[in-house]
C-alpha cells in the first residue's frame, strides 16, 4: 500500500469512527440551527401588535421618563425581581421593551439558570404594557439553548456542544481529503449527480453525502468556526487576532468611569443618557440602558457602558458609549468607524453564525446549509450501515 492510499485510509478510518460518536450530536445542533434561521421574522411577525404601539399624533408627544415606566411595569407585572434593562428604540412609533432577567450560575439548566427572564412591551408615551413574554418558555430560546448548549448550564453545556463541533471541522476538512479525486476525469464525475442509470438507493445516498458534503463545506466550516467563538475563548482570540493583523490586545475602556459622586445622580439620570445617545446617533435603530438594580449573581460592570445597535436586522455595526451613571456625562465614544478590523469581525460573528450578515438571503443560505449540516450524519451513518450489512452477507 502507498504512502498515499495508507494516509487516505487512516483518515477514512478517523472520518468513520468520528463521525459515528457525534453524529447524534452534530445532527442536533445543525437541525437547531436550521429552526432558529428565522427566529427574528416570525418573532417580529408574532409580536407585531406588541412592537408597534400606534400611538397617534407623537410628533406633538414627548415619551415619560424612564423611571415612570419602570414603575407603571412593575405595578403592571407585580414581579418580585427588578428590571435589569429596557431597550430603547430610536424610532419613537416603536414600543420600548423592558426586560427582567436574573441570572443563577448554579442552575444545572436552562430552566434553572434563568430564573426570571420577561421581557415587557411598552408603549413610551403612555405607560401603557402591551404584552409581557416570558422568554423562558418560548420556542426560539429554547431552540437557542439546545443549540448552544443542549439546554445545559451554559458554563459548561457550551463545552458539551463546543467538542462535538470542533470534531465537526476534522470532518469538514478529512471529508474533502477523502472526496478529493485522483485524477480530473474522476473529479468531473464528483462535482454533480448522475442518476441517469443509477437505481441502487446505497449509490445515491453516498452521493448525497459526498456531493452535499463538498459543497457545503467551505461554507460549514465558517458557521463552526463563529459557533466555537462562543465556547472557547481560544477562538475568539484568534478570530481577533487574525483580522487585527496580528494584534493580541483588545481594547479595553475599564479605566474609563464613573467620577461624579452619588448624590448628582437623579430620577432623570438615564434620560439624560438616552438623549444623548439619541443626538449622536439619530439614525440607529436602538439601544440598551441598564438600572443598574443589584441581581441574584451579583455581577459588576467596571462602568456604565450603552450598547448602540445600528441596524434593526444585524448587530454587526454598533457603538459603544460610557457615560458617568452618576451624573449621565458622556465620558467615552467608541463608534463603529473608529473599531479595528478584529473588532469589526468580533462584532459580525454573531450575524455571520447566522447570516444575517447578509441580509434575509443570508438567513436563507444559513437555513440551507444547516439542513445539508444536519443530513450528514444521517448519510454518513447509512454509507456505513450498508457496508456493514453487506460484509456481514458476504462473510
Amino acid at each position: 500500500m502507498s504512502k498515499k492510499k495508507g494516509f487516505k485510509h487512516n483518515i477514512g478510518k478517523l472520518h468513520l469512527w468520528l463521525g459515528l460518536t457525534v453524529g447524534l450530536l452534530v445532527f442536533i445542533i445543525s437541525i437547531t440551527g436550521a429552526l432558529y434561521a428565522f427566529q427574528a421574522e416570525i418573532t417580529n411577525y408574532l409580536r407585531e401588535d406588541a412592537i408597534y404601539h400606534h400611538e397617534k399624533d407623537i410628533a406633538q408627544k414627548k415619551v415619560l421618563p424612564l423611571k415612570i415606566l419602570e414603575q407603571k411595569v412593575n405595578e403592571h407585572t407585580k414581579e418580585k425581581y427588578p428590571i435589569h434593562w429596557v431597550n430603547v428604540a430610536v424610532d419613537k412609533s416603536r414600543s420600548y421593551v423592558f426586560y427582567y432577567y436574573e441570572h443563577n450560575p448554579k442552575g444545572w439548566n436552562f430552566f434553572e439558570e434563568y430564573v426570571v427572564y420577561k421581557s415587557v412591551y411598552v408603549n413610551p408615551f403612555t405607560g401603557k404594557v402591551l404584552a409581557v413574554y416570558d422568554e423562558t418558555r418560548d420556542f426560539f430560546n429554547i431552540v437557542k439553548s439546545i443549540h448552544y448548549s443542549f439546554l445545559l448550564r451554559t458554563e459548561w453545556g457550551a463545552y458539551v456542544c463546543g467538542i462535538p463541533t470542533l470534531i465537526f471541522i476534522f470532518m469538514l476538512i478529512s471529508g474533502i481529503i477523502l472526496w478529493w479525486p485522483k485524477n480530473k476525469a474522476a473529479r468531473k464525475q464528483r462535482f454533480w449527480f448522475n442518476w441517469k442509470n443509477v437505481k441502487n438507493w446505497k449509490r445515491k445516498n453516498y452521493d448525497l453525502h459526498n456531493i452535499l458534503g463538498f459543497y457545503a463545506s467551505f461554507l460549514a466550516l465558517i458557521v463552526a468556526i463563529t459557533g466555537l467563538y462562543y465556547s472557547f475563548f481560544f477562538i475568539q482570540a484568534m478570530i481577533y487576532i487574525v483580522f487585527s493583523g496580528g494584534d493580541a490586545t483588545y481594547p479595553n475602556f475599564d479605566h474609563i468611569t464613573t467620577k461624579a459622586p452619588i448624590e448628582q445622580r437623579t430620577e432623570t439620570t438615564l434620560d439624560k443618557i438616552g438623549k444623548k445617545v439619541e443626538e449622536l446617533y439619530p439614525d440607529a435603530h436602538a439601544y440598551s440602558l441598564d438600572f443598574g438594580h443589584p441581581h441574584i449573581d451579583d455581577h459588576e460592570h467596571p462602568n456604565y457602558s450603552v450598547f448602540v445597535q445600528q441596524l434593526s436586522h444585524s448587530y454587526h455595526i454598533n457603538h459603544n458609549l460610557i457615560f458617568d451613571e452618576n451624573s449621565g456625562e458622556l465620558l467615552h465614544v467608541h463608534d463603529h468607524k473608529d473599531k479595528n478590523l478584529g473588532e469589526k469581525a468580533i462584532a459580525a460573528n454573531y450575524d455571520t453564525h447566522i447570516g444575517a450578515i447578509l441580509g434575509l438571503p443570508g438567513k436563507i443560505l444559513a437555513f440551507i446549509l444547516s439542513l445539508v449540516c444536519a443530513s450528514l450524519p444521517i448519510t454518513g451513518f447509512l454509507v456505513w450501515w450498508g457496508r456493514n450489512k453487506k460484509k456481514k452477507k458476504e462473510a
